[in-house]
């Protein structure tokens, strides 16, 4: 079994939503992970995007803050990241990101052990 799996990218125009869903699977309880949603473009270093932690405590970069909510289900071994505002800048490929830690992951990438393939969101103007 794959331990992240990511879901829901695609194409959306400015000012749109996209839901990006994923599952869990690492063999340990899902809810005492952090996960995070980080996102790339090509040529550029991956960025955070949003993190959740064992808590249900939301972190987000500055520049989705007020447009993308990250939620958990840990019913359903699933986190997700909902999209609004969509912006072009927003375009790359979204990678979901599981980490040992509980608490205190925050975005940093080195902090994160488990990654999904990604998927692709393409926002156009």
């Amino acid at each position: 079994q794959v331990p992240v799996a990511e879901s829901g990218g695609g194409s959306a125009q400015a000012g749109g939503s996209l839901r990006l869903s994923c599952v869990v699977s690492t063999g340990y309880p899902s809810g005492s992970h952090a996960v995070a949603w980080f996102r790339q473009v090509p040529g550029k270093e991956r960025e955070g995007v949003a993190s959740i932690n064992s808590n249900f405590e939301p972190d987000y970069a500055n520049s989705v803050k007020g447009r993308f909510t990250i939620s958990r289900d840990n019913a359903k071994n699933s986190v997700f990241l909902e999209m609004n505002s969509l912006k072009p800048d927003d375009t790359a490929m979204y990678y979901c990101a599981v980490s040992r830690r509980s608490r205190g992951a925050g975005l940093a990438t080195r902090r994160y052990d488990w990654w999904g393939q990604g998927t692709q969101v393409t926002v156009s103007s």
